[in-house]
């Protein structure tokens, strides 16, 4: 996201917002913010998106296409030039990256002029249509302040704030996914453990609703559902091979400060045995579907019966 520079703003002039990137959550987020900029008489953002159809449903509420966004991006990050039009604009990245990546940006944007926050997002797509994103920024207050409302309210039910380095949104984000990672680690094993004694899924469920709260209900769905395997031509919440990327960026982080995250390593390796099912059966597979990785340790089908029931029968590889 770029928006306009924070003494603009300052100075009561209308906000120009810029988006790049209409994924699952990207769409969603960029869906919300342009009925908020619609709603209260602002510039209409100007999008882009590599897949160009992603962007039908964002030109439909007054969105507007710009090729030249790629531009803009590809000077700064990749050049490092100096661009009179970019100077004092503030440039927000809200996807998951190393914090050394993050760091390395602010340093190269630093020098075309460029504010850079970083601020990665907790919640899966549902979450992400709701407005109801937790972002985690990181960069100068002044920056944080000027894009604090397009986020509140908006994309995000809050935003926590962790001061002026950059690196330290992406610490804790790669501990956020750390935590739900092994929270879903959990929970698909005590659903294996279920199925395997005959205790049954529904009877867990309804313990993990009663005495583990909301967000342990939450996750036993995305398993019960089916929600960890989408039916075919749907798209993951939260793709498998993302969430890889995520949790193991925690992992390598906690390495590199001589700790370890053993619960992360091991839900790592079943994300990654999930992802590996994922591309032998030729479909995108939600982060949950390590619930299916364990159910083939413990002898069961990767599918559950209702999600064989769903497609119409089993696709072992």
């Amino acid at each position: 996201m770029e928006t306009s520079s924070a003494h603009e703003v300052t100075k009561g002039v209308q906000p120009r917002v810029g988006w790049i990137g209409l994924g699952s959550m990207g769409q969603a987020m960029a869906l919300n913010l342009q009925k908020h900029m619609s709603k209260t008489g602002a510039p209409n953002i100007r999008y882009y998106n590599r897949t160009v159809s992603r962007g039908i449903p964002l030109q439909e509420i007054g969105g507007v296409g710009d090729a030249a966004l790629e531009d803009t991006v590809d000077a700064i990050i990749l050049s490092g030039d100096t661009t009179s039009d970019l100077r004092g604009k503030i440039i927000v990245d809200a996807s998951t990256v190393h914090p050394a990546s993050s760091t390395r940006a602010a340093s190269r944007l630093a020098g075309a002029g460029v504010e850079f926050v970083a601020a990665p997002v907790s919640g899966a797509s549902p979450v992400a249509a709701q407005g109801r994103l937790l972002w985690i920024a990181a960069g100068s207050a002044d920056a944080v302040r000027v894009i604090k409302p397009f986020v509140v309210g908006v994309m995000g039910r809050d935003l926590i704030y962790l001061g002026k380095e950059v690196y330290l949104s992406s610490l804790m984000k790669a501990a956020s996914n750390f935590l739900t990672a092994g929270m879903m680690e959990l929970i698909a094993e005590a659903h294996v453990f279920a199925e395997k004694t005959g205790l049954g899924s529904m009877a867990l469920e309804g313990l993990l609703q009663q005495e583990y709260g909301d967000q342990a209900h939450a996750m036993s769905r995305r398993l019960t559902t089916g929600v960890y395997m989408p039916a075919l031509g749907e798209r993951p919440w939260s793709d498998v091979s993302l969430a890889v990327k995520d949790v193991r960026i925690g992992v390598e982080c906690a390495v590199k400060a001589g700790s370890r995250l053993e619960i992360g390593q091991l839900a790592l390796s079943h994300l990654e045995e999930a992802k590996r099912y994922s591309d032998a059966v030729g479909r995108p597979l939600d982060s949950s579907s390590l619930y299916g990785a364990l159910r083939q340790l413990a002898g069961l089908s990767f599918e559950t019966d209702r999600v064989k029931a769903r497609d119409g029968g089993a696709q072992e590889p």
